[in-house]
Parts: C-alpha cells; structure tokens; sequence
C-alpha cells in the first residue's frame, strides 16, 4: 500500500512522484491495511466517527495510540481518502460496515478540496467534476436548493459560481423529473412502454417516475 501525497500547490507529475518517492509511508499505515484491508486497502471507504477508540481498543497492542494518531491524521488528509468522502459513501465501522452517512457539511468541504488540489493541473477538467459531485451532494443532503445554497455559501467568488452552477444542474433535473412524470400520467402506459417511448433506459425511468 503506499501513502497519497497532500498535494496542496500547483505541481507537475513529476514533481508530485518525487515527493512521494521522497516520503516513506508511515508503518502504522501498513499495519492498518495488514489487519483492515476492506477499510485501508484498494480502495478507502470513509470511516465511523470515534473509529480512532475502535482501533485503540481492538489492537491495543499493534496500534500504539500517539502513533496511531499520526498515521491516521496521514491517512485521512490523502486524496484518495478524500476521494472517499466526497463521493457520498457512508461511514464504516472496522468491519468495514457502514453505519452512518457522512454529513453534507464533510461532502461538501472534501469535495472542494479535491478540487483546490486538481485545479492546478487541469482547472476546467477539475472544475466540472466537482459541479457534478456538488449537484450530486445537494441532491443527496435532503435539503432543498435554498436551503443548501444558505448553508455552503461562500465569500469566494469562484467557489459560489460553482455552487450555483450546481444547483442550477439540481433544478434542471428537477424540472425534467417533473415533466416526464406528467407526461407520464397522461400518457395511460405502463413505465415499460413510456421508457421505451421516450428512449429511456426501464431502470431509470423506473427512478424518475416513482
């Protein structure tokens, strides 16, 4: 397993993989993905809140709790960890079950970090995705456009233009639920033949029209 670098400045790959052959990965670290490799492996899923007690009081031992501390701070703060969060997965505990969402307020932040750090490299390739992760996080957060643009506004220009973009995404697709639900019950088909009628995939059209 090996440790993603912080990359918090504009830099190229190659000045990225230099760091990352210069910083040993932290041993802890590795023994995190020996004893929890559904939690710290391939791929990282985001983590209960107090999991830091878990590992303390299930591997006393293996996991001193300063040093843990440290590999953890590492751990959470890397990309693909973030990568995590800003995808909206749950949290899990150390079975790697989940058991409880992550708050919009985590989604939202780890989303704009993700793209502070790729902005550098290809800023409207970076600023896209996160469009579509905001737009994706406002409509899984249960609150209403309103509400969520009071809640994450911000005094930075840039980052409120994206926000607006995002909910301007949310509305659209808002408003396209909206008349393909009433065009569906004024058409008198079943969903199978309306999907097939308006080129829809079943499945999707099935989640539209609910």
């Amino acid at each position: 397993m090996t440790q993603d670098s912080i990359v918090t400045s504009p830099a190229s790959r190659g000045q990225a993989a230099a760091r990352r052959a210069r910083q040993p990965v932290h041993p802890l670290l590795q023994k995190l993905f020996e004893l929890y490799p559904r939690l710290f492996g391939a791929r990282f899923l985001p983590l209960k809140i107090g999991i830091f007690k878990d590992l303390v009081a299930a591997q006393p031992d293996a996991l001193p709790a300063a040093e843990l501390k440290v590999a953890l701070g590492l751990h959470t703060r890397s990309t693909r960890y973030i990568e995590a969060v800003a995808s909206g997965l749950p949290r899990h505990d150390l079975q790697a079950t989940p058991v409880e969402p992550v708050a919009p307020e985590h989604v939202h932040h780890a989303i704009l970090e993700l793209y502070k750090r790729r902005s550098g490299r290809a800023p409207e390739q970076a600023r896209q995705h996160a469009v579509a992760q905001l737009a994706a996080a406002i409509e899984a957060s249960g609150m209403s456009r309103e509400e969520y643009r009071e809640r994450f506004t911000s005094p930075d220009d840039n980052v409120h233009a994206m926000l607006e973009d995002a909910l301007s995404v949310v509305a659209q697709k808002a408003a396209r639920r909206e008349a393909l639900q009433n065009a569906f019950k004024a058409s008198g088909k079943t969903v199978a033949d309306f999907a097939e009628m308006y080129g829809l995939d079943p499945k999707e059209a099935g989640r539209l029209l609910a």
